[in-house]
């Protein structure tokens, strides 16, 4: 069973205006966050100066100090359009095997 990963916009998402005005990554797009637990996903598509669109991937995690103050481990990957096909496929093909190997449900569509 292959799982698909749709990297098509939704109908769902609306445009909207960038997290950080410090952020040199080009023009912000569509934004998607994706709350999971301690963690926070942002699905964030982006416009170069020529006006190419890619999509940068961003886990944020909000670490708490002893003291009680709070900062953000961040990590990010930027995936470009020429990329978009074997990485849908690849991660289609390691989630596929986590459910199977772990019998973990595949979720309701």
């Amino acid at each position: 069973m292959t799982v698909g990963i749709n990297l098509n916009t939704s109908p769902m998402l609306t445009p909207t205006q960038p997290r950080r005005e410090n952020e040199d990554y080009g023009d912000q797009i569509l934004s998607k966050a994706v709350k999971a637990g301690r963690r926070t996903y942002f699905f964030d598509v982006r416009a170069t100066r020529g006006d190419d669109w890619f999509l940068t991937i961003t886990e944020s995690r909000k670490i708490t100090a002893p003291d009680g103050s709070a900062s953000y481990d961040r990590h990010k990957i930027f995936l470009y359009k020429e990329d978009f096909t074997k990485f849908s496929e690849g991660l289609g093909e390691v989630v596929e095997f986590i459910r199977r190997s772990k019998g973990i449900p595949e979720p309701a569509k």
